[in-house]
């Protein structure tokens, strides 16, 4: 049986913030994606937060009273909680009380399947753990189950900071040699040329189904949020032949809690270290401008923002009415629209990922001498050979080659 939630939804009035109705939106979502059942929501607009509730007393009586009648098991606030609010909330409500960052670090922990996703999964747990260990409430002493209560193992009963703190250390030791590994491998890529594509977007933008649709990849597609936490990068080859390597990434959602960003910088490296991004995009989204703006500004925290990027407005077999993608031209002038469900338009971002990376190329007409054919197999490995001829004095070779094999060519 579903657990049954009340949505608090806190608004400060901040003119930068979502407007309170397509966060609740996204809050169901997010419950949802927990196995969860919103039962009711209630708006709580507050000049400026207290120290004691986040919100004012009168509030918090309300909802304790639509706890009780809606029988509700778990309330959750869309603003981040401190343990003291949490704990006084939780004695006059008489329910679960969690806020948002708990809820998306809850799915986090049911989706991540790697050794690497429960390691950054569990550090995030824990750095948002250590602050409220001051003051923590129901949640830590309780040992069933439900939503926000899918702890990083041990830490769901009531350790102390000491403790924490050294695992937080061991998991960071863990990861660094994650990382490490990470950049051994895109060091032996760019040795031998070969250029990396990240798979950028907003959670469910359907990041892993391009990627599958690229690649015949098989990874798990879900429609709902952080379906995929666990990077997959797979070899793609362009019509030119040039091997390239596509990596899809966590989902980025606005206001994405820091210490995720923190944990997952192992993961999130390969779109800072990419040759290219795929920005993709659910066009079909009634809010995909304010997805587009929460993605942008991942991508500049994580200084990713300057790189170049293709922007993928995806999902259009979604779409009933097609003829106001003309009208949106002027915000994307150079996006590809595409289903990466039916492939629609595929062939096309295939030709721009091509396109985006033609500098990197070159055309060579050499003779390679027939001792070395072992350039003769680099050049039919890595480029796309236009002509090719046996003759006494070499192999006559015409083709397209990354840059550097054409240095190494030339040299010879």
């Amino acid at each position: 049986m579903a657990e049954r939630v009340l949505l608090v939804m806190v608004d400060f009035n901040d003119k930068k913030s979502w407007p309170v109705t397509d966060i609740t939106q996204e809050m169901q979502e997010l419950v949802t994606a927990c196995g969860g059942e919103v039962i009711d929501h209630i708006v709580c607009v507050c000049p400026k937060p207290t120290a004691r509730f986040l919100i004012g007393e009168g509030k918090v009586e309300e909802i304790a009273a639509l706890c009780s009648v809606k029988e509700i098991q778990t309330a959750i606030f869309s603003h981040d909680l401190k343990g003291s609010q949490k704990r006084n909330l939780e004695e006059i409500i008489k329910v679960k009380i969690i806020d948002r960052t708990q809820l998306i670090l809850d799915i986090f922990a049911r989706r991540a399947k790697s050794q690497e996703g429960v390691m950054q999964v569990e550090l995030a747990q824990l750095q948002y753990l250590l602050p409220r260990l001051v003051g923590h409430g129901i949640e830590l002493s309780r040992l069933g189950g439900g939503i926000g209560t899918v702890g990083p193992g041990e830490t769901k009963l009531e350790i102390d900071r000491r403790r924490i703190a050294e695992r937080i250390t061991k998991l960071r030791d863990d990861l660094k040699q994650v990382v490490q590994s990470r950049r051994v491998k895109r060091k032996k890529r760019k040795e031998q040329e070969v250029l990396t594509v990240a798979l950028v977007g907003y959670t469910n933008a359907g990041k892993s189904t391009l990627l599958n649709a690229l690649t015949d990849a098989e990874q798990e597609t879900k429609d709902g949020l952080f379906t995929t936490l666990d990077p997959l990068s797979r070899q793609y080859a362009l019509p030119n032949n040039r091997k390239i390597v596509l990596s899809d990434t966590v989902g980025f959602m606005h206001d994405l809690p820091h210490n995720l960003i923190e944990s997952f910088k192992a993961t999130l490296e390969e779109v800072v270290e990419a040759d290219l991004l795929l920005h993709v995009l659910d066009v079909s989204h009634p809010r995909f401008r304010q997805l587009n703006d929460a993605v942008l500004e991942v991508l500049k925290e994580l200084n990713a923002d300057k790189k170049p990027i293709i922007t993928v407005l995806n999902k259009i077999d979604k779409l009933t009415e097609r003829t106001w993608l003309n009208d949106i031209q002027g915000s994307f002038p150079h996006a590809v629209y595409l289903s990466a469900l039916t492939k629609e338009n595929l062939p096309e971002l295939v030709d721009r990922i091509s396109g985006s990376l033609i500098p990197s190329t070159t055309d060579i007409n050499v003779i390679i001498p027939l001792n070395r054919m072992d350039l003769v197999n680099l050049i039919h490995r890595d480029g796309r050979v236009d002509s090719i001829a046996y003759e006494s004095d070499g192999v006559h070779i015409q083709a397209t080659v990354p840059v550097k094999l054409a240095g190494k060519i030339q040299k010879l």
